[in-house]
């Protein structure tokens, strides 16, 4: 499999989710993180927003940073000018390729389409600048009309094509077999944007790039529009641990990171989110407990702590001995069986009582009523 990169869209189209406004300390110590752990694009924001937005990508410009910047645009020359005005060297130009899309914002026009593409590529080739061009709701496009449009982009100067699932409505075969459409006629690589309204925002991201894809857009804890984007900590994982690829960022530093974006956007994520969730590496069940003292791989998919993590036994209304004796032994206590099958029952009782898994205080407190 070729070479894959990040293009993380935390800034963009993360924080375009209902109610989320970074500042620009949150976003300039963003950037430098995301640097840090070997990120190698970032989606920077809208340079045509002016104001803040744009006084904000200026800063993030002036950082350095290794990872390449690019800022999102409209397919409208004043938008290029704006980027330009930032500083940026690499431009996204967003453009309406299905049915529907192009009835809202060119009245159905399809050939203004073309000619708005053709003469804002123009305009930004001419200015030294790198091309991506997205195809604003590919998954609900003629397959003709967006493969077209896509040779056209390339044709006029395009380096790149992002494939966006607009509105997430596709499963991985489907986008599997779009997206290898795309990559099988174009020579330019193509690009990921996938959206969660159907839960499948990270599988489709990975099934497109299963089908050739180079580069993907992802957002810290899968942070976006409604449903979200596919999860950057989900889709770096997936592919070292599933497909054996190692794209070069430091995987250890993404709680850490999952919690600046919590503490930024004032979203958190609920404790079974895949990787980052509080319950990611938590383990009650007697059965898992049991298994995961024996050998951590009986109910772990790879080590906690190559995600910044560490594993957690719980005690609560599922846990059997092995997870209540292994807790004692912490303290140095030793009971017997009938007492440990005693104490074990008061826990059960207990955090059914209390509607959540037991502090060790209130564990240890239980052992008098067991003798």
């Amino acid at each position: 499999m070729p070479s894959i990169q990040i293009n993380d869209t935390t800034l963009r189209d993360g924080e375009q989710a209902a109610g989320v406004a970074f500042t620009l300390a949150e976003k300039l110590v963003f950037a430098t993180l995301m640097d840090t752990i070997g990120v190698q694009e970032l989606e920077v924001g809208i340079p045509a927003m002016g104001g803040k937005e744009k006084a904000a990508i200026i800063e993030i410009v002036k950082l350095g940073l290794k990872t390449k910047l690019t800022g999102w645009n409209r397919a409208v020359r004043s938008d290029i000018d704006a980027s330009l005005a930032c500083g940026l060297q690499r431009v996204h130009i967003s453009i309406p390729v299905s049915p529907i899309q192009i009835d809202v914002k060119f009245q159905g026009n399809c050939q203004l389409v073309w000619n708005r593409l053709r003469d804002t590529i123009s305009y930004a080739r001419d200015r030294g600048l790198y091309i991506s061009v997205g195809g604003e709701d590919s998954s609900r496009a003629d397959e003709s009309f967006l493969l077209d449009m896509a040779l056209a982009a390339q044709d006029w100067g395009a380096s790149r094509f992002r494939f966006c699932d607009t509105v997430g409505i596709l499963d991985p075969l489907t986008t599997y077999k779009k997206v290898q459409q795309l990559v099988t006629k174009l020579t330019i690589p193509v690009e990921m944007h996938t959206h969660n309204d159907f839960g499948m925002a990270t599988a489709n991201a990975l099934a497109g790039i299963r089908a050739g894809a180079t580069s993907v857009n992802t957002t810290v804890n899968g942070l976006g529009e409604r449903a979200g984007n596919a999860a950057l900590e989900e889709v770096v994982m997936a592919l070292h641990r599933i497909y054996g690829i190692n794209i070069g960022i430091d995987t250890q530093r993404f709680q850490e990171i999952s919690k600046f974006i919590v503490q930024a956007s004032g979203c958190d994520v609920p404790p079974w989110k895949a990787i980052v969730g509080e319950n990611a590496f938590a383990h009650e069940s007697g059965i898992h407990g049991h298994g995961v003292l024996k050998n951590p791989t009986t109910y772990e998919p790879f080590n906690p702590e190559e995600v910044g993590r560490k594993r957690r036994l719980v005690i609560g209304k599922h846990s059997g001995k092995h997870l209540v004796t292994n807790f004692l032994q912490q303290y140095g206590i030793a009971l017997s069986l009938e007492e440990t099958r005693s104490l074990v029952d008061a826990v059960q009782d207990l955090s059914v009582e209390l509607k959540r898994s037991l502090t060790p205080d209130e564990l240890l407190n239980l052992i008098p009523t067991v003798n």
